[in-house]
């Protein structure tokens, strides 16, 4: 075998043979019952039902469609959080006041229904020991206040 042959081969070698990137720990995915509009909405009403804000919206298909005139599938970030949650975490750690909002990912899928993926507050904060025990009970609280909104919105 000729060096060049070999050297390919190595170089194809490395690109086969490359790690998988993890999913960050504390990710859920739902696939929900409605399309993606609906489930937009749902999140919004679920939301209010649960006394959170929300406090962010960002959405690729928006984005892309005014920008470069693209149609492109339902994509959108929601950001939900509320003062009386951002005064504790604050007080327990001012490093993990980067981490809110708390995100929801919403996409839609090619059969016309849309997940809500996120990663759930205990994993998020974890990542920060100086919150102690607070910070965790916090956290612990946001799993359950967003579980419920998932399950108003399936």
């Amino acid at each position: 075998m000729t060096y060049p042959r070999i050297a390919v081969l190595m170089v194809l070698t490395c690109f086969a043979i490359r790690p998988a990137i993890a999913e960050p720990a504390g990710m859920v995915h739902v696939t929900t019952s409605k399309n993606f509009a609906e489930l937009v909405a749902a999140i919004d009403l679920a939301a209010k039902t649960e006394k959170i804000g929300i406090v962010t919206r960002a959405s690729a298909t928006n984005g892309v469609k005014a920008v470069l005139g693209k149609d492109i599938p339902g994509n959108m970030v929601i950001g939900i959080f509320h003062p009386r949650f951002a005064d504790r975490l604050l007080a327990a750690s001012l490093p993990a006041g980067i981490e809110a909002p708390i995100r929801l990912y919403l996409t839609e899928n090619t059969d016309g229904s849309a997940t809500v993926s996120y990663r759930k507050p205990s994993a998020i904060f974890a990542d920060y020991p100086d919150g102690g025990p607070d910070l965790m009970v916090l956290a612990d609280e946001l799993d359950a206040l967003i579980a419920r909104m998932i399950n108003q919105v399936r």
